[in-house]
C-alpha cells in the first residue's frame, strides 16, 4: 500500500478532545431562543406574577383584619369590668319605685336625673369602642345571645319567647361580651323561628 492510499487519521480523537453531543429535544419543545419558547417562559413568569401578588394580597387582608380585630377586641377584659357599673346604675334607678318618682321632691329628682345621666354617658362611651346594650324582651330566646335562668308558665305568648330580663346583654363587635340572663315562657305556641342573623335580637339603638 503506498502513501497516497492511506486515510488521514482522525487527530482529535486521539488527542482525548471532547466530544460534545447535541442535546435532545422533545419533538413538543420549542426550539432553544425561538419565539414559542420566549413567549412561553415570559407565560410562566406572569403567572408566577400573579400567585405572588394574589398570596400578597391575602395576606395584606389578613393583618388589616387582625390589626382590626386587636383594636376591637382589645378592650374585652375592660369592657367586661366597666359592665358592673353600668348594672350598679341600672339597679339604683330600678330601686326607686315609680310612686317614689312621682312625689320626690327636687333633690331627689335632680338625684335620679343625675344617675341616669350617669347611666346614658357610660352607654354612649360603650358604643364608641364598638360595645352595644340589647334587651331581648319579648323575642324568641337565643342561646347565641342570650342565657335561660328560669321559665314562667305563660299560655298568652308562644313557647320560647323572652318574658323578663334579669340582666341585659352585651355585644362587642361581632361577639357576644356577656349574654342577657332572661326568663322563658313555656307553654303556648311555639315561637316562630328566629331568622338567621348576627344581630342579637332587641339590640338598643
Amino acid at each position: 500500500m503506498t502513501d497516497r492510499d492511506r486515510q488521514p487519521e482522525d487527530t482529535s480523537a486521539a488527542a482525548g478532545e471532547p466530544v460534545v453531543s447535541k442535546p435532545y429535544i422533545m419533538p413538543d419543545d420549542p426550539e432553544p431562543g425561538s419565539v414559542e419558547l420566549l413567549q412561553k417562559e415570559v407565560a410562566e413568569a406572569r403567572d408566577r406574577m400573579l400567585r405572588t401578588l394574589a398570596e400578597m394580597e391575602n395576606l395584606r387582608k389578613r393583618t388589616t383584619k387582625e390589626v382590626a380585630d386587636a383594636r376591637l377586641y382589645g378592650i374585652t377584659g375592660f369592657a367586661r369590668d366597666v359592665l358592673d357599673i353600668a348594672d350598679n346604675l341600672q339597679r339604683a334607678l330600678d330601686a326607686v319605685p315609680a310612686e317614689a318618682r312621682a312625689a320626690a321632691d327636687a333633690g331627689l329628682a335632680s338625684l335620679i336625673e343625675g344617675v341616669e345621666l350617669t347611666e346614658r354617658s357610660l352607654l354612649s362611651a360603650l358604643e364608641k369602642h364598638g360595645v352595644k346594650k340589647f334587651d331581648p324582651s319579648g323575642q324568641k330566646f337565643d342561646p347565641n345571645f342570650q342565657q335561660a335562668m328560669f321559665e314562667v308558665a305563660d299560655a298568652s305568648v308562644p313557647a320560647g319567647t323572652v318574658v323578663q330580663v334579669m340582666q341585659a346583654g352585651y355585644t362587642i363587635g361581632e361577639r357576644v361580651l356577656r349574654p342577657a340572663l332572661v326568663g322563658v315562657a313555656k307553654g303556648g305556641a311555639k315561637a316562630a323561628p328566629a331568622a338567621n342573623s348576627n344581630e342579637p335580637n332587641g339590640a338598643a339603638n
